[in-house]
């Protein structure tokens, strides 16, 4: 399968253009209307490829920052852009407040990447309640008891563990964390949930590209980033033991399995697929939503947005997948059409007429 490569160097600085989130818009087509968005890492490789890819059919410009869930939350807030992106979901009081609508965009898959002198890809085997353990500084090196012991043949080196987080509010990190919190009761009570918590061990990095270029420059480094990230710049992954007990290796055919699960019903549509049931199930997979404003003081830009992304609905679904990503079911998809033309609403009347 042909992937565009996202390039990764020492961090955010080093990153190729499009994960840093540069407009790809040109002169050409310029007039044919441009929106704005900002916010997470997580999807940023399908929003870009999206944009390129509908930019004849949709006559839109897309400008997207990926500067985080907590950046692009607080610029959709004070209506700098047109849209916000986010991997950890606002609670229904906090759309109120702001006056926003939300809606997921599409899934993705975290994976646990690794730098270990002799350990291939998918070699390697962890369970969360390791990882948790790894991340509270309470493992420190990788020929620890805890891992030789799930990993019989394979070669574990008497090597610091080198863990690297996010150093920005990242809805990546909520994943990440929510799912440590899920299987380990110590890390849920001393470190928590949030978009940015303080990590008792490791070295904090800048967005998904900080963090995979730290661990593939330190030997003995391990990291949390979206599955594409890992793909596109052939980094080491680990299997993962799921909620069924099964180890399992970061395959489509997991997350899929994974992301069968979801409920959609849930306040905010904010479906958390943290630690599925099933044999096959990857344990972390996840929406990624998009903010909306319900009151838009341009209506224009607003269809716009909303434009985009129902060709991204119809249109975007082999895209999202040749880069690892889960796209939507057709129902959850009617569903945010009908919330578009329910809640986003200009001078009273509905911005939404698809």
């Amino acid at each position: 399968m042909q992937r565009r490569q996202f390039l990764i160097g020492s961090g955010l600085a080093a990153a190729a253009p499009l994960l840093a989130g540069t407009s790809l818009s040109t002169p050409a087509l310029a007039q044919g209307g441009q929106i704005t968005g900002a916010g997470a890492t997580f999807p940023n490789p399908v929003y870009q490829k999206w944009a390129e890819a509908g930019r004849a059919a949709t006559g839109l410009t897309v400008n997207y920052q990926s500067v985080g869930s907590g950046a692009g939350i607080n610029q959709i807030k004070n209506r700098t852009v047109d849209f916000g992106a986010s991997d950890a979901p606002l609670t229904v009081p906090q759309l109120e407040e702001a006056s926003l609508l939300q809606f997921p965009a599409v899934m993705g898959s975290l994976v646990a990447i690794v730098n270990i002198p002799g350990i291939e890809n998918e070699q390697l085997k962890l369970t969360g309640e390791v990882l948790a353990d790894i991340y509270l500084g309470k493992i420190t090196k990788w020929n620890d008891a805890r891992i030789t012991e799930m990993n019989a043949g394979l070669t574990l080196p008497n090597l610091a563990i080198a863990p690297a987080y996010r150093a920005d509010g990242s809805g990546t990190t909520f994943v990440w964390v929510s799912y440590l919190a899920a299987v380990s009761p110590e890390w849920k009570q001393k470190v928590g949930v949030g978009t940015s918590v303080r990590f008792p061990a490791g070295t904090g990095a800048r967005g998904n590209e900080g963090v995979a270029g730290t661990v593939k420059n330190i030997r003995g480094a391990i990291g949390y980033v979206e599955n594409a990230y890992a793909i596109s710049n052939k980094l080491v992954t680990t299997q993962l033991r799921n909620k069924a007990g099964q180890f399992v290796k970061p395959t489509h055919e997991a997350f899929i399995a994974a992301a069968t699960n979801a409920d959609w019903t849930t306040p905010g549509m904010a479906a958390s697929l943290i630690d599925q049931a099933g044999a096959t199930s990857w344990p972390i997979v996840s929406p990624t939503f998009i903010l909306l404003p319900k009151n838009p003081s341009d209506a224009e830009r607003s269809r716009n947005v909303m434009k985009f992304f129902d060709w991204a609905f119809k249109n975007g679904a082999t895209l999202a997948q040749e880069l690892e990503y889960i796209p939507l079911p057709a129902p959850v998809q009617e569903a945010i059409r009908t919330a578009w033309k329910a809640e986003v609403k200009a001078n009273g009347q509905p911005v939404w007429n698809g």
